[in-house]
């Protein structure tokens, strides 16, 4: 990405991030009793906690410690403290201003003690659902999927696929969770493993720390590991961790296709997020496909899923993507609904078929509300 790119899109993040906090700094103010003994604690607690994420995303480019690692860690359960604590405050502020034009609000419930009362629970309920959230977050489940494809495979009757997308690997999903990644993907006794993009979780230096890329040498295929670039890969630099996942046992296809045991092929997309951090477009599904037998089955490995009917049209069968997270935090998923024709789960378009998985880790707080982590085990059947 281009320095004046990135200096905007910082920008714009900063100031977003900004706004919000003091947003629910004021109201939490208002709500704090003045003669209260903990306004000051609470008001530099609330403005440290705020500064964490930025601090440890920025620390640990240039010195991993457990330093930087506690503040990645607080600072990602505050962005959903902020989602959270947003959606209260924007919440009590319609109340207000309805009971401006109406009244109906009891006197009891106008009180300062009422207002304090309502910080209180509303910390608790925040607490709550980030110990529920985090809970859910590291107990991925796996989903099946048997689908049909009206093609011939050279013989093969069944493919037994094991499907993975945003593992994001790094600070928060360390040794502990893509071990139990590894151990979830066995368990099915895949005939094929695809890893839909986002392996890495953009800085690449906590994986090479935590020598996570052991624990991948560990994935069980006969026909194979094979994985493709998501953004957060371009984002942390894409050549380094292609590299860094080729070389413990992973088959990155960029923009490639494979034929695999004569009987089906395997393509995969670079990123969307390529033009935006090369300067180089990446190619068409077309143009990736050119020159191969369509009349054998085809599996498109493809992060982001967006375009569903040039996939379609293209004479691609299978489609997996992630990216999604189908929105990870509630009520995020309603923005990626509106957002993408399929953001979770299983569609049909014509005679191609399409998968998007909620994924494996996480991006920002290390929680997940109103559904689960997953890995997927599809058995393609065959003509």
């Amino acid at each position: 990405m281009k320095s004046y790119q990135f200096l905007i899109f910082f920008s714009i993040v900063t100031l977003v991030y900004s706004a919000v906090n003091y947003y629910i700094y004021q109201r939490a103010m208002q709500a704090v009793p003045v003669e209260a003994n903990y306004r000051l604690w609470f008001r530099w607690g609330f403005i440290l906690l705020a500064l964490t994420y930025f601090a440890g995303r920025i620390l640990e480019r240039y010195y991993l410690s457990i330093f930087t690692d506690v503040l990645t860690w607080v600072g990602s359960f505050w962005l959903a403290v902020m989602l959270y604590g947003f959606l209260i405050v924007l919440l009590v502020d319609i109340v207000r201003v309805a009971h401006h034009f109406t009244g109906f609000l009891p006197e009891f419930l106008q009180t300062a003690q009422a207002k304090a009362n309502m910080l209180y629970i509303s910390m608790i309920g925040i607490a709550v659902i980030l110990i529920a959230g985090y809970i859910n977050a590291i107990s991925p489940k796996t989903n099946n999927l048997t689908i049909d494809i009206d093609k011939k495979a050279a013989g093969l009757k069944e493919l037994n696929i094991a499907m993975a997308s945003d593992i994001h690997m790094g600070t928060l999903v360390g040794p502990r969770r893509v071990g139990k990644l590894v151990e979830a993907l066995n368990k099915i006794q895949p005939d094929i493993i695809l890893l839909a993009g986002d392996i890495v979780d953009e800085d690449l230096a906590p994986v090479i720390r935590q020598n996570l890329g052991e624990s991948l040498k560990k994935l069980n295929a006969p026909l194979g590991i094979y994985g493709i670039t998501g953004n957060h890969e371009f984002i942390g630099g894409a050549e380094q961790a292609v590299k860094y996942l080729e070389d413990h046992g992973i088959t990155m296809l960029r923009d490639s296709v494979i034929k695999i045991s004569d009987a089906f092929y395997v393509a995969g997309r670079e990123d969307r997020a390529k033009g935006g951090f090369s300067g180089k477009n990446r190619k068409e599904i077309r143009e990736i496909l050119q020159g191969i037998d369509l009349s054998k089955p085809v599996i498109l490995l493809d992060h982001q899923p967006y375009d569903l009917h040039l996939a379609a049209e293209a004479g691609v069968d299978l489609q997996l993507s992630g990216h999604t997270h189908h929105g990870q935090l509630w009520p995020l998923n309603f923005i990626t609904r509106a957002i993408y024709e399929l953001s979770t789960g299983y569609l049909k378009k014509g005679n191609a078929h399409f998968y998007v998985s909620t994924g494996f880790g996480g991006w920002g707080p290390p929680v997940r509300t109103g559904h689960r982590p997953e890995v997927v085990n599809i058995r393609l059947r065959f003509r």
